[in-house]
């Protein structure tokens, strides 16, 4: 079987956008190339930030390519004339099921993050130096490994905040990769959630690479009421590193379940869309302790008040 790579190359702020409408069409998911420098020998990788990203999809050659090559196109047009960040002409080429299958593998390599954490990618050697806390991962087509910036500042902040016997949340845990990182450094147990059943797939086949099977409990879901309800402040630390309008969404939740001074990390936040999450925030009783910043993108710490 053939596939057909469609590539474009978008400003970092227009990555959420741009993967969305890609993955509509793309049954197994997009995959985000953000530009890298590797040490001179070739061991550490570090991102590139500010600079322009490519985004793959795979396309299936069964005789529709070309109507969503071109519906995708029209719809990356639209960016364009709405004035978005810079989206670039849209590249397509045809690869064979092999390459296909390895195309991706390409693009993820081991990666460091804060002090201690490196992210390993399962198909890449690596040798861990001095006291190094390294997860393997396989993030398959739909997910990523830490590179992004939010969840690059997700992971620096659960290796700040992660104490022995905790108990956390991780809300749209994706690949795992956060709750991965909460039980290496220590946790007690990590309730881990996500609508998405590949999401599901993914992070428990990768709590089950780490052996991690027994800390990590993975559900497939949303955090409602009636689950904010049942853990009540049960959880000294929460993550959602999600978008800012579906953490405003489900804020009253999010307070309810984090225990009295216990800490909530969230992320995917644009600037421009920080009131979307700060406001329902701030009105659920939590107060702000400390944010971060990669570019437009933050990461922000609250507090629940006694």
């Amino acid at each position: 079987m053939q596939w057909l790579e469609l590539t474009v190359q978008v400003h970092p702020e227009a990555v959420e956008s741009v993967s969305e409408l890609l993955s509509t069409y793309s049954r197994d998911g997009v995959v985000i190339e953000e530009p890298y420098k590797l040490s001179d020998d070739g061991q550490e990788y570090s991102i590139l930030t500010g600079e322009p990203v490519q985004v793959h999809a795979y396309l299936p050659l069964d005789g529709t390519e070309e109507e969503k090559r071109q519906e995708i196109a029209r719809g990356l047009w639209h960016f364009t004339s709405l004035g978005a960040h810079f989206v670039g002409e849209l590249h397509s080429r045809v690869v064979d099921e092999e390459d296909w299958a390895n195309a991706w593998k390409d693009y993820y390599h081991v990666t460091h993050i804060g002090k201690r954490l490196v992210i390993r990618p399962s198909w890449r050697e690596y040798t861990p130096k001095d006291d190094e806390v390294v997860l393997t991962l396989d993030p398959g087509m739909a997910f990523g490994t830490g590179v992004h910036p939010t969840t690059r500042m997700c992971l620096e902040r659960v290796e700040q905040l992660v104490r022995p016997g905790m108990q956390v949340l991780d809300v749209g845990t994706g690949s795992g990769i956060l709750a991965l990182a909460a039980a290496k450094l220590g946790a007690a147990h990590i309730d881990a959630i996500d609508n998405s059943s590949v999401a599901v797939e993914s992070s428990k086949a990768n709590a089950e690479m780490n052996d991690l099977q027994a800390q990590i409990d993975i559900v497939l879901g949303v955090l409602d009421e009636e689950g904010a309800r049942r853990n009540e402040g049960h959880y000294d630390l929460v993550l959602a590193n999600i978008i800012a309008h579906i953490i405003g969404s489900i804020a009253p939740q999010l307070a309810r379940v984090v225990a009295p001074h216990g800490l909530l990390v969230v992320s995917g936040i644009i600037e421009a869309r920080r009131a979307d999450a700060e406001g329902p925030l701030l009105a659920a009783g939590l107060e702000l302790v400390e944010e971060t910043r990669i570019d437009d993108w933050l990461a922000l710490t609250y507090r629940k008040r006694a």
